[in-house]
């Protein structure tokens, strides 16, 4: 028992270097990304002269995603925030791959991760992915730390693309509403059936119309090098989830944001909350860094030498793994360079309750379809 326990801790330890950069190397990114460092006398940030995150990069970072169910995209970008829980609950999946249903429940409610890292047990092809791609899942959640308004309006830029190529459309598993505020369309996808997952496949080089960056800047992709898409928009079988996909996504009032379906929380997690909103628990952050300065200092969070040396260390083997790699784009890997992918996942991860905030209180395969979706699972729009 005390063997486990070690080892349990020591990857935890492991993993948790290989993600957190120093404040050093922090603040040597911000100084070359022109990202300012200054506080009020308060010790408040002042916000960015410069954003973390360029919109090219937001587009590589969303275009693997824009076009999931506004639920399963709200329960990604939470989850993604605790880069650490989720390598930890895709392990833990893998190991119990027939624990599905009731007994889900049952095992989450003993489970100390972040609920929204809990609920994506549910859907275990989204959370493998997620572990799979490392370097992709903390940038997303940096990046929605850092530029919320920023990532929701890039996810509705992509969906406009979409529709405009032919790609974003109602079908019989999901369905896509449209709303107008500002003079702006903004696309909603809602799953047809709020407790069962269609989880979208496309090539995201392709499902938006002709890719606008350079070849050798390539959008992120879901899926390995060998991975064949599907021409269009198709979806993987249907995963009955029940209430264990409880997040939405507001579009209105500065972009939109993510909140709590409360009915489905209680449900799942057991609980009896009544707040909807979401904030980031920096307690399940687990010491992981945080890339953007502004949010850092807000959270009081920085690293340590050792966890910068080892994080050079993973983007090392990426750079070379880019240097390899022709300037066209791989269709299957696209822009992670081999991270996460077979043993390069392998080696990074061996290197390597609640949101309470504010909370108040498999199928394989796939199926063809149209493109797009209807999302969000239960609990108002706001």
């Amino acid at each position: 028992m005390n063997s486990t326990c070690f080892r349990s801790c020591a990857l935890a330890a492991a993993l948790m270097l290989a993600f957190a950069p120093s404040m050093a190397e922090q603040t040597q990114t911000a100084a070359s990304s022109g990202v300012s460092a200054a506080t009020t006398p308060g010790g408040g940030a002042v916000k960015s002269a410069t954003k973390t995150f360029s919109q090219q990069d937001l587009d590589q970072l969303l275009a693997p995603i824009a076009l999931y169910p506004d639920d399963l995209l709200a329960q990604m970008l939470m989850a993604s925030t605790y880069p650490l829980e989720v390598v930890q609950a895709a392990r833990w999946v893998k190991d119990n791959p027939k624990v599905t249903g009731k007994a889900l429940e049952d095992t989450m409610a003993k489970q100390s991760w972040d609920p929204s890292v809990k609920s994506l047990t549910a859907v275990p092809q989204v959370l493998q992915q997620m572990n799979d791609k490392l370097d992709w899942m903390q940038k997303l959640g940096d990046a929605f730390l850092a530029q919320k308004d920023d990532v929701m309006t890039t996810v509705q830029s992509l969906r406009a693309k979409a529709v405009a190529a032919g790609n974003l459309k109602s079908t019989d598993e999901q369905a896509v509403k449209t709303e107008t505020e500002d003079g702006q369309t903004i696309y909603i996808i809602e799953s047809t059936n709020t407790e069962v997952v269609y989880v979208p496949i496309y090539n995201p080089y392709y499902a938006y119309g002709p890719w606008w960056y350079p070849p050798h800047y390539p959008p992120y992709y879901m899926y390995p090098p060998s991975y064949v898409y599907p021409p269009h928009v198709a979806f993987h079988a249907g995963i009955f989830v029940g209430a264990a996909i409880w997040g939405g996504i507001s579009w209105h009032h500065g972009g939109g944001g993510v909140y709590v379906n409360v009915n489905h929380y209680n449900s799942f997690n057991r609980t009896n909350i009544n707040n909807g909103s979401w904030s980031h628990n920096v307690d399940h952050r687990r010491g992981v860094a945080y890339a953007d300065q502004n949010v850092a200092r807000q959270y009081n969070r920085g690293g340590n030498a050792q966890g910068a040396q080892a994080r050079q260390d993973y983007r090392g083997r990426a750079d070379a793994g880019n240097a390899a790699r022709p300037s066209t784009p791989d269709m299957g890997g696209g822009g992670f360079s081999g991270v996460g992918n077979g043993a390069s996942t392998r080696e990074a991860s061996q290197r390597g309750s609640a949101s309470r905030g504010s909370y108040g209180g498999s199928g394989g395969g796939y199926r063809g379809g149209g493109g797009g979706g209807r999302g969000g699972g239960g609990g108002g729009r706001r």
